[in-house]
């Protein structure tokens, strides 16, 4: 679909790639100087259709120049559109701030928050994550993302007969979460609030209808267990790209998880560090202003946080 709307200009920004013809981010500017939250919730609204388009298309949407200043105003854009909301499900520990809008990951900012595609162990993943950045750090602190195509076809040129194995058996996780959270670790959430529920009976039965079994601990947390999951996954108009749809090198030989093959065979240690590199060596590298609004295809990227100072406050809403 070609660039069609107006009141918008194309821009560039720091660490901006062209990957198979597009730009990503393809960033967006106000035209003509409009930039006040009311003209862009309008816009939006008026465009949405042709947006979504460009989100797909471009798999990373940034709109910079506008006046976005607080969680009030990032809801008003996300209600621009008709996606569902879906709830967060994972270790990452956040708060609610406003109606759609919660904190994104608040462990330690010195932590690197390796890359992934959100909630990619269950079985409903959100669409779209969206991102507002309302302080930015003053130094590092950049959400980087990863085509995950990209990952895929890098893969099968170097590993061509250990992905097709891995695939045919698909991958198994393990992570460990404790009973209430604990900010002071970026995988801190507690299963009570991770759940939404301090009792156990209830949190093994919503566990269950997100694919997971439960291990209860003797400290009162638990381990859960999901597999077996699939390596790849290829979704509907994103040109039948082959998504490296998985968080094997995020979980694999850590302290509170694990990534196995689904039969419990070991994945190879090479094939776990030379993926590792190939993500860091496709990942764009972007870089928050004061007022963004990131707009990612889940599907399509990965993302992560690097190391920060603070202070850093960036939002969050994910999107069906």
């Amino acid at each position: 679909m070609e660039y069609s709307c107006q009141e918008f200009k194309v821009g560039k920004c720091e660490g901006q790639k062209l990957v198979d013809g597009e730009s990503m981010p393809l960033v967006l500017h106000p035209n003509n100087g409009s930039d006040n939250i009311d003209f862009l919730v309008s816009t939006l609204k008026k465009n949405k259709d042709w947006f979504e388009q460009m989100i797909i298309k471009n798999s990373a949407v940034l709109l910079r120049g506008f006046d976005v200043k607080n969680a009030e105003d990032f809801n008003e854009i996300i209600e621009a559109f008709d996606w569902d909301d879906i709830r967060y499900v994972g270790p990452a520990p956040r708060t609610h701030i406003y109606k759609r809008i919660w904190t994104a990951n608040e462990g330690p900012l010195e932590e690197f928050i390796y890359y992934h595609h959100e909630m990619v162990l269950i079985k409903e993943s959100p669409k779209k994550v969206i991102l507002f950045c309302e302080v930015p750090p003053p130094k590092g602190g950049e959400t980087p993302f990863v085509p995950s195509f990209r990952v895929t076809e890098r893969m099968l040129e170097e590993f061509p007969e250990a992905v097709e194995d891995i695939e045919s058996r698909g991958l198994q996780y393990t992570f460990s979460a404790p009973s209430k959270n604990d900010t002071s670790s970026m995988r801190g959430r507690g299963w009570e609030d991770a759940f939404g529920t301090s009792d156990p009976a209830e949190a093994e039965k919503r566990a269950k209808a997100l694919g997971m079994d439960m291990e209860w601990l003797p400290n009162g947390g638990v381990k859960t267990k999901l597999g077996p999951r699939a390596l790849t996954k290829v979704f509907d108009g994103r040109k039948g790209r082959r998504m490296w749809f998985n968080t094997m090198v995020g979980m694999h030989g850590k302290e509170h998880s694990s990534a196995l093959m689904a039969d419990g065979t070991e994945i190879p240690e090479n094939v776990v560090k030379r993926c590792q590199e190939i993500i860091e060596e496709e990942s764009i590298q972007f870089k928050w202003e004061k007022g963004d609004v990131l707009f990612l295809d889940n599907f399509a990227l990965l993302h992560g946080r690097r190391p920060s100072l603070p202070p850093r406050r960036v939002l969050v809403a994910t999107c069906k």
